[in-house]
């Protein structure tokens, strides 16, 4: 027999039975706000040492080796303690976590306003990459303890989107305290930003012991009908078998899938990087002098990113598709960034290319972070997630490296560029052919909702 015609058949996101749309809203508010803004803090923590070379350099003697060499060790530790982060996230729950995350590296990035000496920079950067490293994947695996696969490409947008938003904010805010406080108590500009911008995620891991439940069951928030629900949901959604299980550490590590995804990350985050370090460069090279107007077009691709993050999430969810979404996307990025380096003479159709380069990127990292937990079995989601992200990271090194060394043997950051859409072409190419749809649980749930809706005849 089919189902009543009283209750809804969930194909993506599109149909949802009114009191599950209640519960996940209720969910939504409880959560993502909170989560958002502690990304947004984590994010500002991460870019401020870009803006603090202002002052610190002079302040310190530091050279452009000795900067470079302490920013990138942040990437380094970050890479290293990522998994087991996870692991650990998976075997003392989220709440004690992330507190510990927050509360510890608030205190690290604080603590960078005593630094004097090289030693002592690189030694501050690696303790913030290693406390901050299990925060970012830790929340992707702590949204997959509340919602199913076919939402999580929307939520995951709008969670994500807080690092654009940080990016926006980054520099007014930093530029504001380092110029508006410089001397006050006897301290530099730059101390003050780090101090002041650093403390805020210590108090956030205080609130998120009082705040945050590990899971639907343990939230006093909800009631017994509700936590119910939301477990059924999960259950039900982690019942689905792709065919691929991982029973332990070493079988993901052993999964090419799960390497395959790791590059596709690295891959976007390449690009990601490129244009967050370089943008305001390429601007300058078209003739813009003056920076108070480089830092206004530098956020107009930003916004667009912001706007394009949430919809194409979403619109991902209602399709119930995910690989043909951050591939054409990404294949958009590539050819808008060759674009391009052909239009050096015009600001306006370089600007566009930019925002539509922006745009795209940002739409498809939520996308591409619907996949991972869709081919991860339950058991290999902590590690798999975490695998996929600290060697995504090396993305944010190789981006800085390689387009700096490009630009100073060519004069130019044309080929950079052609670097960028070479990788995420390959990127877009490998979604397609190495993951297949046929392992992704989330598909499989569609399929199944659709076989038992009342309009199949089948039944």
């Amino acid at each position: 027999m089919g189902k009543p015609a009283t209750q809804s058949v969930e194909v993506g996101t599109a149909v949802l039975a009114p009191e599950e749309k209640a519960v996940y809203r209720k969910v939504s508010v409880r959560l993502i706000p909170f989560l958002f803004i502690c990304q947004v803090i984590a994010a500002l923590d991460r870019m401020n040492v870009g803006y603090a070379q202002l002052q610190m350099k002079q302040d310190l003697g530091f050279s452009d080796l000795i900067y470079g060499t302490g920013a990138s060790v942040f990437f380094l530790a970050y890479f290293l303690f990522e998994v087991p982060s996870n692991m650990l996230l998976e075997r003392i729950g989220a709440r004690k976590t992330i507190t510990r995350i927050m509360f510890i590296w608030g205190l690290v990035s604080a603590a960078t306003m005593l630094v004097n000496t090289p030693a002592q920079f690189y030694f501050v950067r690696f303790l913030l990459g290693v406390f901050e490293a299990g925060f970012f994947p830790g929340v992707l695996l702590y949204l997959t303890y509340w919602y199913p696969q076919q939402q999580r490409g929307r939520i995951t947008g709008y969670f994500i989107s807080s690092i654009i938003v940080a990016g926006i904010l980054a520099g007014p805010v930093s530029g504001f305290i380092m110029a508006g406080m410089n001397g006050m108590a006897g301290l530099k500009g730059w101390q003050w930003m780090f101090l002041l911008e650093g403390l805020p995620a210590t108090l956030l891991g205080i609130i998120a012991w009082l705040y945050l439940d590990d899971r639907p069951a343990n939230a006093s928030w909800l009631n017994d009908r509700e936590r119910a629900l939301l477990t059924r949901k999960i259950e039900a959604d982690r019942a689905i078998k792709t065919g691929v299980e991982h029973s332990g550490i070493a079988k993901v590590f052993g999964d090419s899938r799960v390497w395959v995804m790791a590059f596709i990350y690295f891959a976007y985050l390449c690009a990601s990087y490129t244009l967050a370090f370089w943008l305001p460069i390429m601007i300058k090279d078209l003739g813009v002098a003056d920076v108070k107007r480089i830092g206004l077009l530098s956020a107009i691709p930003s916004l667009a990113g912001l706007v394009m993050m949430n919809w194409y999430g979403r619109h991902s969810d209602l399709k119930a598709e995910r690989r043909w979404h951050f591939t054409l996307a990404v294949f958009i990025v590539g050819i808008t960034l060759t674009l391009s380096t052909l239009t050096p003479g015009s600001l306006l159709i370089s600007m566009l290319l930019f925002i539509v380069a922006a745009a795209f990127l940002s739409g498809s990292v939520p996308v591409f972070w619907a996949v991972p937990p869709a081919y991860l079995s339950e058991r290999g989601a902590a590690v798999g997630i975490a695998l996929v992200t600290c060697v995504g990271q090396l993305g944010g090194v190789v981006a800085g490296a390689f387009m700096g060394w490009v630009r100073n043997t060519t004069g130019s950051g044309a080929l950079g560029l052609y670097a960028m859409t070479a990788l995420l072409i390959l990127a877009g190419l490998l979604m397609i052919v190495c993951v297949p749809v046929r392992l992704l649980r989330e598909r499989k749930a569609v399929e199944l909702a659709t076989d038992l809706s009342p309009e199949n005849p089948k039944q």
